[in-house]
């Protein structure tokens, strides 16, 4: 009984008040600013495109400015070759940049995984080109690739090619010598990724696949692979679409030249909105690219089961 009265002494737990208690709304209010700066840095980007891609807008012709409807969409499909042809470039230019980026930053990845005196300096000079800009790596491969002073200078010094001879000039050469120069910077991207997610495979996995008899290429097929899927893809699909908006390094290297053979889809977009100044009709071709961006990566990513799957 006593012990009754006792407890029945305690004072009740004051009741949580509504106010003094945290609001659910509090992290919405939290982020709320961070989301509207983003939202007019981003939304209100891609609403002025769309919207003038509905316009004739030449501020060096304001006479000629106003409503176009899809006037800029049927000139795209029906009236420029040039559309066409840095549309097939682009494809190429992804394909190629893309496939063989993952290919040796696979490779990268799987040798600076293993155990081996000065890993980390070689992890470190392999990631390093990463770090370097676009621009500076554009700057670094147009004096590589000079006449005078770059690769081909010795070449001829050893009796391979002539003298004076420009790879970049050249438009039998001037592709691969672009894709050489994406590769240095874009291979680390890959292997920065697939490195990491290589960290978390379990070494039983592998133990228990010798103890099975499988051999490296097994145990590479068989749970390197799979375990590396979703990364695979995601690494891929995010460099596909810088790829194929890449527009710093070609410009700085070639110019979108020569003769037009290394225009890709957005390189032709700056040039007609900077050079020509024709935003309205730059937009449109902005948002035929968005489209087939967006497309081409729900595709992909509906065709890799992207998350579906993994054995990890």
């Amino acid at each position: 009984m006593a012990q009754a009265a006792a407890v029945a002494k305690q004072p009740a737990p004051p009741r949580r008040r509504r106010g003094s208690a945290t609001p659910r709304r509090l992290p919405y209010l939290l982020i709320a600013p961070a989301g509207l700066l983003m939202l007019g840095f981003i939304a209100y980007p891609v609403l002025s495109v769309f919207y003038y891609s509905l316009q004739h807008y030449n501020p060096t012709k304001p006479w000629r400015n106003g409503y176009a409807g899809f006037d800029n969409f049927t000139r795209i499909f029906t009236e420029d070759p040039q559309f066409w042809d840095t549309l097939v470039f682009s494809a190429k230019w992804v394909v190629v940049e893309v496939g063989l980026q993952l290919l040796f930053g696979l490779a990268l990845a799987l040798i600076v995984n293993q155990t081996f005196v000065g890993r980390s300096l070689g992890r470190a000079m392999v990631f390093s080109p990463w770090a370097v800009s676009g621009v500076l790596t554009s700057a670094i491969w147009v004096l590589l690739y000079n006449s005078q002073t770059g690769i081909t200078r010795y070449l001829a010094d050893m009796g391979i090619g002539e003298y004076g001879t420009s790879w970049l000039s050249d438009t039998s050469t001037v592709f691969p010598a672009a894709v050489v120069a994406d590769l240095w910077r874009g291979v680390p991207f890959f292997a920065i990724l697939i490195l990491a997610d290589l960290q978390s495979v379990s070494k039983d996995l592998y133990e228990a696949a010798e103890v099975d008899g499988a051999g490296r290429l097994r145990q590479f097929l068989h749970i390197t692979l799979p375990h590396l899927k979703d990364a695979i893809i995601l690494s891929t699909l995010l460099r596909a679409v810088w790829e194929f908006n890449n527009v710093d390094l070609l410009y700085t290297l070639t110019g979108g030249g020569p003769a037009g053979e290394t225009t890709t889809l957005p390189l032709y977009i700056a040039n007609t909105s900077v050079d020509a100044h024709n935003f309205g009709y730059a937009s449109a071709l902005t948002t035929v690219a968005f489209v087939i961006l967006l497309f081409c990566s729900m595709v992909y990513l509906r065709l890799s089961k992207f998350g579906v799957g993994g054995d990890k």
